[in-house]
């Protein structure tokens, strides 16, 4: 989601704006009431407009302390009151039909995959025979499709509600079918139309979308483990390996308790769907650029975060050498890098620090980048070894 919050630089330098800046913008001082009287004073009614004029931005700039920490003693930048109540961008229309379309592809993509992970459920990795075909298949792989396709819709409306909630235009959600035999779908996204002005409002649209899909998540992966089952292992089994997150291997050892050596949890459909979408919040939790861990960490450490940037994307290629499925998704951070450069788009309020909520509430972001990632994300082998 490319966020590119308003350029500073645009500043005017005087911290007032121009007549014509001043009614574009939807803010216009109070004039002063028109005097017929005796003895009346052009002069002094100037003046007095001019006060009252002042009056009100300083009531702005009282309201705004609230919100962005004035009251710390940071100095908002010269015409910052003006650029803030600047008139809204004109919202877009969104193509709901290619939304629609869009979604139905992805549908029918992830169906088709879930009917092949319920028929590698059923037989119990070889030892059953497959006893469910053609429409009875097809709607067991609906475990699949509408358990990943919750979650990926609840990470991007959370995006999409935030921005609702603060008069920003953005789109509904784009999701992206994908012809992939593990899971249908490269997931969603949204597309942001208007420049965000402030760290609280970019915290608040970067972290409303991973801990939206991390809620259904973690629901999903407890009754999908519950669904699974532990079954024997075949010698000679083949197919791929998927990487346990720690969240993961919390909830089968309080589900499954301790496995066997020679055994396996035979996933559930809804389960692989929640391993799915606990790997994709970690993905974007990464502290990188343009992702949602991108804006926290450029919320809470300023300028800093290049540094945390550029260091990530150093610990992602280092992890193309434990695991070949890292080299997409690392290529798809370094060209983001490039197009968009290394230093996250500065706000207005880059030195206002976020308030002591929002601080937790990165923290908690960290918690569950912690709990979702996993090194190795899928290696040769189609089960999870113990």
């Amino acid at each position: 989601m490319p966020l590119k919050p308003f350029d500073p630089s645009d500043a005017d330098g005087t911290g007032r704006a121009a007549p014509q800046d001043t009614a574009a913008s939807g803010w216009e001082p109070e004039r002063a009431p028109e005097r017929t009287r005796a003895g009346f004073d052009p002069g002094l009614a100037d003046r007095d407009e001019r006060g009252r004029a002042a009056a009100a931005e300083s009531q702005s700039r009282t309201e705004l302390s609230d919100s962005f920490g004035e009251r710390m003693g940071v100095e908002l930048p010269p015409g910052f009151v003006q650029r803030l109540d600047a008139a809204p961008v004109r919202r877009a229309r969104n193509r709901v039909w290619l939304h629609l379309l869009l979604l139905l592809l992805t549908f029918g993509m992830t169906t088709l995959v879930g009917t092949e992970h319920y028929a590698s459920f059923v037989v119990d990795f070889g030892a059953t025979p497959l006893t469910v075909e053609g429409t009875g298949l097809v709607i067991r792989g609906l475990w699949y499709s509408i358990t990943i396709l919750v979650i990926l819709g609840a990470h991007e409306l959370g995006h999409y509600f935030a921005c609702r909630y603060y008069g920003i235009d953005a789109s509904l959600p784009y999701f992206i079918p994908a012809p992939f035999i593990l899971t249908g779908t490269l997931g969603a996204f949204i597309r942001i139309r208007q420049p965000i002005r402030t760290k609280r409002v970019l915290f608040d649209i970067g972290v409303a979308g991973p801990i939206s899909g991390f809620v259904l998540a973690v629901p999903a992966l407890f009754i999908g483990l519950m669904l699974s089952n532990v079954a024997q292992v075949p010698p000679d089994m083949r197919g791929w390996e998927l990487g346990e997150p720690l969240l993961f291997k919390l909830a089968s050892r309080m589900i499954s308790g301790p496995i066997p050596d020679g055994y396996s949890v035979n996933l559930h459909p809804m389960a692989f769907a929640a391993w799915f979408g606990l790997l994709a919040t970690a993905l974007n939790l990464f502290p990188i650029g343009q992702l949602d861990g991108g804006h926290i960490s450029y919320t809470v450490l300023g300028r800093r975060s290049t540094i945390l940037s550029l260091v990530m994307i150093g610990a992602a290629v280092a992890l193309t050498f434990v695991s070949l499925s890292w080299v997409f998704w690392t290529l798809m951070m370094v060209a983001m890098l490039f197009a968009f450069g290394a230093r996250h788009p500065p706000t207005l309020d880059e030195a206002v620090p976020l308030d002591r909520t929002r601080v937790w509430l990165a923290a908690f972001a960290l918690l569950m980048f912690v709990l979702c990632f996993t090194p190795a994300p899928i290696q040769p082998l189609d089960l999870i070894r113990h």
